[in-house]
């Protein structure tokens, strides 16, 4: 008998195949057999008139906290994210001395960096772990609902070993060198899945540092890299600014690292300025030749440009910097909405100059109204010029400023700004869809569980599979493509073969959707983190079934008392029989 049995649904089986009708059997958390199924079971779903495919795996999380305390890592659980993998951009818990200050340290650069709130990491994590394998440990003794993965992270190995040489960016030593290498291969012998590191001057921290390993030498790199070849384990991943005049060289030394210890090089691929759109043409021709002479190189991707979300709630809006602003801020939600309804405060707030940090990324979100959109109920990520702040604000008669300041005031209060600041400077996802369909590239950088105040990006796969396989008016995927983009392609990427595909053998990992009604919700920012912590945070709807191993973990988006989950170690390899096959 079988332990479940999906039937009469339209299977988009992640390979890329022609979609088909028919049933799903699983057992002991496998796929058991697929076609038409007339076996008993125990339990039976009817799928009639909706797609089955494989559970999304989300390659960029930074998971790391949250999935100490939280089953679901939610949001993921409501976009059917089944597998997410933590650790990215060399950012981490992991080792850390058993200090109060070592702990504050790391927590202070998370925060920073990924505007995690702070407050609620001290209060979430349980710090019973120094080592990388006891961090594992201990992830590995909670239960969960849906699978999680770590990386070693640069961040955190660094100081680990250096100390304060390693938080100021000096150089390492060979000693040091030999000694982060051993704790990265200790932790990818223990389960760790690879290793990450960060090398973009947008990673600072509140004392305006780059975080540690920014500006590592290649000795450091390759001496890790090195390591990795010899045990013949995990991966590498990098986030990098790749510099208009250094990016060459930087690849170069990328593809060399690869090729020389048989590695997969896993990077992220973002463009900040429409004059850097060649440089990610040439980056990407780059990686296709790399990969002809023997590299392993995958560029990671988004499917929306690089963003931020405003509102009152949030961490920002175009009025965040001014004086007449900043009070509000210490008000309850309920407060801050009455007092900005004041004409009064509005009047002053309006008044005053646009102040200036001399920081571009703070100062463009005050003053770059021409790339800022209404995001409304339904969210529309991909508006054109026309429906900017600026444009509306000009036929309106009143200054971009005035009606952002109403537009945010809407839905009462819980209304958002999407502002696409990097890559947006055609007015359409274009590019982003060229990237996407380059066949070096994997879509990521989801960034789940971090931005809390500015984003959910979360939601990227319900997006990818409802925008570009339904709604794009032009440049649209086919829904086989999607869901492959979002399951086999990305279970590749990170060495996770054993799932990502619904074939026999494979983990039954599974989403039932309705692809007619699948949309992402407004965001709303919600106070649910430890200590009361806010965050963006986005539902869907269209999910009928989200199934871990073979077991229901959402229903109609409500979360059941299942708990198949578990934490991945390591590269997992397809079954036999696919392998075979």
């Amino acid at each position: 008998m079988y332990d479940l049995i999906i039937k009469n649904g339209r299977i988009v089986d992640g390979t890329g195949n022609s979609a088909f009708d028919g049933d799903i059997a699983i057992k002991d958390g496998l796929v058991a057999s697929l076609g038409s199924v007339s076996q008993p079971a125990k339990k039976t779903i009817d799928a009639e008139g909706h797609l089955v495919a494989p559970g999304w795996v989300d390659t960029h999380s930074h998971m790391d906290g949250q999935a100490t305390w939280d089953p679901f890592c939610s949001p993921a659980n409501h976009h059917g994210i089944t597998t997410l993998v933590m650790g990215n951009c060399g950012i981490g818990f992991a080792p850390c001395e058993r200090t109060d200050k070592a702990h504050q340290d790391l927590i202070e650069v998370v925060e920073d960096v990924e505007d995690i709130p702070g407050t609620a990491l001290a209060e979430g994590i349980k710090w019973n772990w120094e080592s990388f394998p006891e961090y594992l440990d201990a992830l590995d003794e909670m239960p969960r609902a849906i699978n999680v993965a770590a990386q070693v992270p640069h961040c955190a190995i660094r100081t680990y070993v250096m100390g304060d040489r390693g938080v100021n960016n000096e150089r390492a030593t060979p000693e040091d060198v030999e000694r982060m290498a051993e704790l990265v291969a200790e932790g990818i012998e223990a389960g760790g899945v690879g290793f990450t590191t960060s090398r973009t001057e947008l990673h600072k921290t509140r004392n305006g540092l780059s975080m540690p390993g920014t500006y590592s030498e290649e000795d450091e790199l390759f001496g890790i890299g090195k390591k990795m070849g010899e045990i013949g384990k995990g991966f590498y991943g990098m986030v990098s600014d790749f510099e208009d005049d250094a990016w060459l060289e930087e690849m170069e030394w990328v593809k060399r690292l690869s090729i020389e210890n048989n590695c997969r090089f896993n990077f992220v691929l973002f463009y900040q300025t429409n004059e850097q759109w060649e440089r990610v043409q040439k980056q990407l021709a780059f990686v296709r030749q790399a990969n002809e002479d023997g590299a392993q190189l995958v560029a990671h991707v988004g499917a929306r440009p690089v963003n931020v979300l405003m509102s009152y709630h949030g961490t920002v809006n175009p009025f965040f910097m001014h004086q007449n602003f900043g009070p509000l801020t210490a008000l309850s939600p309920e407060e801050r909405i009455e007092k900005l309804k004041d004409p009064a405060v509005r009047a002053a707030i309006l008044a005053e100059p646009t102040p200036a940090m001399g920081i571009e990324a703070a100062d463009r979100m005050a003053t770059d109204f021409h790339l800022m959109f209404e995001l409304g109920e339904e969210p529309d990520y991909e508006q054109s010029p026309d429906q900017s702040i600026a444009a509306k604000a000009e036929r309106a008669g009143v200054t971009p400023q005035e009606y952002a300041y109403d537009a945010l005031l809407k839905r009462d209060g819980e209304a958002m700004i999407y502002f696409p600041f990097m890559g947006y400077d055609q007015g359409n996802l274009d590019r982003q869809f060229e990237m996407l369909k380059d066949e070096n590239t994997v879509i990521s950088l989801a960034d789940t569980g971090a931005h809390c105040g500015v984003l959910s990006d979360a939601s990227m796969p319900t997006f990818l599979l409802s925008h570009y396989a339904r709604d794009r008016s032009r440049g649209k995927l086919t829904i086989e493509e999607a869901v492959k983009m979002h399951t086999q392609e990305t279970a590749r990427a990170v060495k996770l073969e054993d799932r990502g595909t619904l074939e026999v053998g494979m983990r039954a990992d599974i989403n039932i959707i309705d692809f007619d009604n699948l949309r992402v919700l407004a965001p709303q920012v919600i106070y649910d983190l430890p200590a009361g912590g806010k965050r963006v945070f986005q539902k869907a709807i269209g999910y009928k079934y989200t199934i871990v191993g073979g077991e229901v973990i959402m229903q109609d988006g409500v979360e059941t008392d299942a708990r198949p989950g578990a934490l991945v170690r390591g590269a997992q390899p397809a079954p036999s029989s696919i392998v075979a096959a």
